[in-house]
Protein backbone atom coordinates (compact mmCIF):
# COMPACT_ATOMS: atom_id res chain seq x y z
CA UNK A 1 0.00 0.00 0.00
CA UNK A 2 1.20 3.48 -0.87
CA UNK A 3 1.91 5.98 1.73
CA UNK A 4 1.46 9.40 0.95
CA UNK A 5 3.29 12.85 2.52
CA UNK A 6 2.69 16.04 1.96
CA UNK A 7 6.04 17.99 2.77
CA UNK A 8 4.70 22.06 3.42
CA UNK A 9 7.63 24.63 2.35
CA UNK A 10 7.05 26.73 5.67
CA UNK A 11 8.58 23.17 7.76
CA UNK A 12 11.59 22.87 4.91
CA UNK A 13 15.07 22.54 6.45
CA UNK A 14 17.64 25.17 5.35
CA UNK A 15 21.41 23.78 5.30
CA UNK A 16 24.83 25.12 4.19
CA UNK A 17 25.96 24.13 0.96
CA UNK A 18 28.19 21.66 0.46
CA UNK A 19 30.68 24.04 -0.44
CA UNK A 20 29.84 26.67 2.03
CA UNK A 21 28.84 29.14 -0.65
CA UNK A 22 25.31 29.39 0.36
CA UNK A 23 22.11 27.65 1.56
CA UNK A 24 19.58 25.38 0.67
CA UNK A 25 16.43 24.23 1.90
CA UNK A 26 15.88 20.54 2.18
CA UNK A 27 12.36 19.23 0.86
CA UNK A 28 12.40 15.56 0.91
CA UNK A 29 15.25 12.61 0.75
CA UNK A 30 15.31 8.55 0.78
CA UNK A 31 17.96 8.31 3.15
CA UNK A 32 21.71 8.91 4.15
CA UNK A 33 22.42 12.04 6.71
CA UNK A 34 23.82 15.32 5.83
CA UNK A 35 25.08 15.71 2.26
CA UNK A 36 25.87 12.05 2.21
CA UNK A 37 24.64 8.54 1.72
CA UNK A 38 21.39 9.79 0.26
CA UNK A 39 20.20 7.83 -2.87
CA UNK A 40 18.28 10.88 -3.85
CA UNK A 41 17.47 14.15 -2.35
CA UNK A 42 14.93 17.09 -3.38
CA UNK A 43 15.61 20.72 -2.55
CA UNK A 44 15.29 24.82 -3.10
CA UNK A 45 18.60 26.51 -3.40
CA UNK A 46 19.18 30.58 -3.08
CA UNK A 47 21.62 31.75 -5.49
CA UNK A 48 22.54 35.62 -4.34
CA UNK A 49 25.72 35.99 -6.64
CA UNK A 50 26.90 34.29 -9.71
CA UNK A 51 29.75 31.42 -8.09
CA UNK A 52 30.61 27.48 -8.18
CA UNK A 53 28.31 24.83 -7.43
CA UNK A 54 29.13 22.19 -5.24
CA UNK A 55 30.07 19.02 -6.40
CA UNK A 56 28.32 15.57 -6.07
CA UNK A 57 30.37 12.39 -7.59
CA UNK A 58 28.36 9.50 -8.32
CA UNK A 59 25.44 11.64 -8.94
CA UNK A 60 23.70 13.00 -11.50
CA UNK A 61 21.66 16.59 -11.20
CA UNK A 62 18.58 17.98 -12.54
CA UNK A 63 18.13 22.29 -11.75
CA UNK A 64 15.14 24.62 -12.61
CA UNK A 65 15.43 28.12 -12.08
CA UNK A 66 11.89 28.97 -10.02
CA UNK A 67 11.95 32.50 -8.98
CA UNK A 68 14.45 35.25 -10.59
CA UNK A 69 15.30 35.95 -14.74
CA UNK A 70 17.43 32.99 -14.78
CA UNK A 71 21.22 31.83 -15.21
CA UNK A 72 23.63 30.73 -17.60
CA UNK A 73 26.08 27.56 -16.61
CA UNK A 74 29.77 26.50 -17.54
CA UNK A 75 29.88 23.05 -17.17
CA UNK A 76 32.78 21.23 -17.58
CA UNK A 77 34.32 24.63 -19.58
CA UNK A 78 31.80 24.87 -21.75
CA UNK A 79 29.19 27.06 -21.50
CA UNK A 80 25.65 26.39 -21.94
CA UNK A 81 22.11 28.07 -22.70
CA UNK A 82 20.86 30.63 -20.74
CA UNK A 83 18.69 28.56 -18.18
CA UNK A 84 15.55 30.50 -18.11
CA UNK A 85 12.58 29.98 -15.17
CA UNK A 86 11.12 26.29 -15.36
CA UNK A 87 13.61 24.96 -17.92
CA UNK A 88 15.34 21.92 -16.27
CA UNK A 89 18.76 21.06 -17.11
CA UNK A 90 20.77 18.10 -16.27
CA UNK A 91 24.33 17.64 -15.54
CA UNK A 92 26.75 15.01 -13.73
CA UNK A 93 26.79 15.92 -10.18
CA UNK A 94 31.32 15.45 -10.65
CA UNK A 95 30.97 17.89 -13.33
CA UNK A 96 32.83 21.37 -12.63
CA UNK A 97 29.59 24.03 -12.42
CA UNK A 98 29.47 27.40 -12.42
CA UNK A 99 26.75 29.89 -12.83
CA UNK A 100 26.71 33.73 -14.09
CA UNK A 101 22.88 35.38 -13.16
CA UNK A 102 21.37 37.15 -15.52
CA UNK A 103 19.68 39.82 -13.72
CA UNK A 104 19.86 39.02 -9.94
CA UNK A 105 19.32 36.36 -7.34
CA UNK A 106 17.35 33.57 -8.24
CA UNK A 107 16.14 30.35 -6.44
CA UNK A 108 16.41 26.98 -8.22
CA UNK A 109 14.67 23.76 -7.27
CA UNK A 110 16.79 20.55 -8.02
CA UNK A 111 16.62 16.89 -7.87
CA UNK A 112 20.29 15.22 -6.91
CA UNK A 113 19.89 11.16 -7.59
CA UNK A 114 22.37 7.83 -8.08
CA UNK A 115 22.07 6.82 -11.59
CA UNK A 116 23.30 3.11 -10.04
CA UNK A 117 20.36 3.09 -7.56
CA UNK A 118 17.17 4.70 -9.11
CA UNK A 119 15.97 5.46 -12.91
CA UNK A 120 14.66 9.02 -12.64
CA UNK A 121 11.82 10.35 -14.39
CA UNK A 122 11.12 14.90 -13.93
CA UNK A 123 9.00 16.45 -16.27
CA UNK A 124 7.04 19.76 -15.94
CA UNK A 125 3.52 20.03 -16.22
CA UNK A 126 0.68 22.95 -16.19
CA UNK A 127 -3.06 23.06 -16.43
CA UNK A 128 -4.83 19.73 -15.71
CA UNK A 129 -3.08 16.42 -16.25
CA UNK A 130 -3.48 12.72 -15.91
CA UNK A 131 -0.56 10.56 -15.98
CA UNK A 132 0.22 6.71 -15.39
CA UNK A 133 3.19 5.54 -13.66
CA UNK A 134 4.75 2.33 -12.08
CA UNK A 135 7.64 4.39 -10.06
CA UNK A 136 7.70 2.96 -6.83
CA UNK A 137 7.75 6.60 -5.40
CA UNK A 138 6.23 9.87 -6.82
CA UNK A 139 7.01 13.48 -5.86
CA UNK A 140 4.87 16.25 -7.25
CA UNK A 141 6.23 19.66 -6.34
CA UNK A 142 4.02 23.13 -6.62
CA UNK A 143 5.27 26.31 -8.38
CA UNK A 144 1.73 27.61 -8.19
CA UNK A 145 0.21 29.13 -5.22
CA UNK A 146 -2.44 26.29 -5.36
CA UNK A 147 -1.85 22.37 -7.09
CA UNK A 148 -4.62 19.48 -6.61
CA UNK A 149 -2.96 16.10 -6.82
CA UNK A 150 -4.73 13.03 -5.09
CA UNK A 151 -7.01 15.13 -3.17
CA UNK A 152 -4.90 17.05 -1.52
CA UNK A 153 -4.34 20.78 -2.16
CA UNK A 154 -0.55 21.99 -2.14
CA UNK A 155 0.56 25.63 -1.74
CA UNK A 156 3.13 27.28 -3.30
CA UNK A 157 6.44 25.33 -3.11
CA UNK A 158 4.54 22.58 -1.33
CA UNK A 159 5.70 19.04 -2.19
CA UNK A 160 3.69 15.69 -2.13
CA UNK A 161 4.99 12.00 -1.82
CA UNK A 162 4.19 9.44 -2.48
CA UNK A 163 6.10 6.48 -1.82
CA UNK A 164 5.55 2.24 -1.69
CA UNK A 165 3.63 1.91 -5.07
CA UNK A 166 3.71 -1.25 -6.65
CA UNK A 167 1.26 -1.28 -8.98
CA UNK A 168 -0.20 0.83 -11.88
CA UNK A 169 -0.78 4.58 -10.50
CA UNK A 170 -3.34 6.69 -12.27
CA UNK A 171 -2.51 10.35 -11.22
CA UNK A 172 -4.64 13.58 -12.18
CA UNK A 173 -2.79 16.86 -11.55
CA UNK A 174 -4.35 20.41 -11.94
CA UNK A 175 -1.60 23.75 -11.48
CA UNK A 176 1.67 24.16 -12.51
CA UNK A 177 4.53 21.70 -10.95
CA UNK A 178 7.09 19.11 -11.54
CA UNK A 179 6.40 15.60 -11.15
CA UNK A 180 9.55 13.16 -10.57
CA UNK A 181 9.26 9.65 -11.15
CA UNK A 182 12.10 7.83 -8.88
CA UNK A 183 12.26 3.54 -8.95
CA UNK A 184 14.90 1.68 -7.48
CA UNK A 185 16.96 -0.19 -9.88
CA UNK A 186 16.89 -3.79 -9.59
Amino acid sequence: MSAVTVWRAANYVRMPWKNGGGSTEEISRDGGHGLEGFGWRLSIADIGESGGFSSFAGYQRVITVINGAGMVLTVDGEEQRGLLPLQAFAFKGDSQVSCRLISGPIRDFNLIYSPQRYHARLQWVDGMQRFFSTAQTVLVFSVADEVTVLGQVLGHHDCLQLDGNAGLLDISVTGRCCIIELTARG
